[in-house]
């Protein structure tokens, strides 16, 4: 089968390599299926060029994978016409965060004939499999199909639990070239950046938090060295930005990756998502040595209260001391608050701003967005229990507007006072961080015309 996969554009210069097509597209070609990459990411084609390139070139099934979210929703809307539209119009298939939580509400939608829930490699094989046989879909797991103008949902897929058995993404099909440009936290101009995920899942659940799959499951040592090997060999990579929920999802699973890494040789610099519980002396110093440079961490609330009430399994105790051992150990700390969750006060979001104040070593602007109720979240259905949101519909098309303003108030403020609230804390925020910037400028203002520094190569190159 001809199988196109589509990387959508979210208006970014470089964006993120779209490592769940690369997954897909390793296994399609595993099984000797024909794979190809529409890269409008790259190329930021207009949606009605989709329509023209399947109007001239003959795909078998076209997919879409995309994450929840008002752009995402909007964005795959748009694409979903372009095919609908398309004189050759393949076999649609669509997955990823966003529709699987209500695969019904977006078969509707976007007109696709089956949503793939939950991990794709598996399941994409099955269905190609019983398309090309010209058998009926009830028997293929994780799916939902339209028949007969009605949903059929199909029982959940098995995990995948031995992630070393999924191909490598099939990078030779993307222009690495391109995506190696994008930049993240403490890396330098001449360094080249690609995302590896080190395992699926997370051991925690959030109460804002929508995930596919329970648990963690990690990869081998040896299999993610492996393609960082492989990274470095063919596209010069010495940024590795681990883009699983959370690396750090134990102590000594932490220490043994760093310890491989150490162990390897190899030599790169990394970030990951953490933990703050995990975030100990022993265990920082260890990811310092295997080349980690920055850890962003899920804070969310510096209150306990609202700690618990998102069900964070953290207290501010944990954050403060997590954070302090972070600085010292030379990482630089990433701060992710939110703000409105169930209850949430202005004086509670007052503790965060001045939390970001006393810890943030300035390595990324930070600012504080409304918590969003993402469908197939506990905080979405408890905004039905209370009237807040109706359904899914309710959220994409009338509700979530943007992911910087209020698509429910749990708080016991008025949406004004609200609004007032996060303006006010945010500004806080920018004014620290322009600060900040200011006086790094004036200190090589100095260094150049005070110092005469030889190695300056101007403002515009800083």
């Amino acid at each position: 089968m001809k199988v196109l996969l589509i990387s959508y554009d979210n208006e970014s210069l470089v964006q993120w390599f779209p490592q769940a097509n690369a997954y897909l597209a390793a296994t399609l070609l595993k099984h000797n299926h024909e794979v190809e990459i529409y890269s409008q990411d790259i190329h930021h084609y207009p949606d009605e060029h989709l329509t023209e390139y399947l109007n001239n070139n003959k795909f078998d099934m076209v997919g879409l994978s995309f994450i929840g979210g008002y752009y995402e929703y909007k964005k795959a809307l748009k694409i979903s016409e372009a095919i609908n539209n398309s004189n050759q119009r393949p076999f649609y298939v669509i997955g990823g965060f966003g529709p699987s939580p209500d695969p019904d509400y977006f078969l509707k939608k976007t007109g696709a004939e089956v949503v793939v829930m939950g991990e794709g490699e598996v399941t994409i094989i099955d269905l190609i499999n019983h398309i090309e046989e010209g058998k009926e879909l009830y028997n293929v797991l994780g799916i939902a199909f339209t028949k007969n103008k009605k949903t059929k949902i199909n029982p959940s897929r098995p995990l995948i639990e031995d992630v070393d058995s999924i191909p490598m993404p099939a990078y030779h099909l993307f222009n690495i070239e391109h995506y190696r440009l994008l930049r993240e936290p403490n890396c330098e101009k001449t360094d080249f950046v690609m995302p590896i995920l080190s395992g699926r899942g997370c051991t925690f659940t959030c109460n804002f938090c929508y995930r596919m799959d329970k648990g963690f499951r990690g990869r081998s040592n040896e299999s993610i060295l492996e393609e960082v090997r492989y990274l470095q060999e063919n596209y010069k990579i010495n940024y590795i930005a681990f883009s699983d929920e959370l690396l750090m999802s134990s102590i000594s699973r932490t220490m043994s990756l760093c310890k491989a890494i150490i162990d390897s040789g190899l030599k790169f610099k990394w970030y990951c998502n953490g933990r703050l519980n995990y975030a100990k002396p022993k265990v920082l110093k260890m990811m310092k040595d295997a080349g980690c440079v920055f850890i962003n961490y899920g804070i969310e609330s510096f209150d306990d209260e609202m700690l618990k009430v998102m069900n964070k399994v953290l207290t501010t105790k944990q954050i403060e001391e997590g954070i302090k051992t972070t600085l010292k150990s030379g990482i630089s700390p990433g701060f992710n608050i939110i703000f409105g969750n169930i209850g949430e006060t202005k004086e509670v979001l007052m503790k965060g701003v001045e939390f970001l104040l006393k810890y943030d070593d300035g390595s990324q602007m930070r600012t504080i967005r409304p918590v969003t109720p993402y469908p197939g979240s506990p905080l979405f259905y408890h905004a039905i229990s209370e009237g807040l949101l109706k359904n899914t519909a309710d959220f994409y098309e009338n509700k979530h507007t943007n992911s910087d303003l209020l698509t429910c108030n749990f708080t016991p403020m008025s949406d004004k006072e609200f609004y007032q609230a996060i303006s006010e804390a945010n500004e806080i925020l920018l004014d620290s961080y322009h600060a900040r910037v200011k006086k790094n400028m004036k200190e090589t203002l100095d260094e150049l015309y005070i110092g005469q520094n030889t190695n300056f190569r101007g403002f515009r190159q800083t």
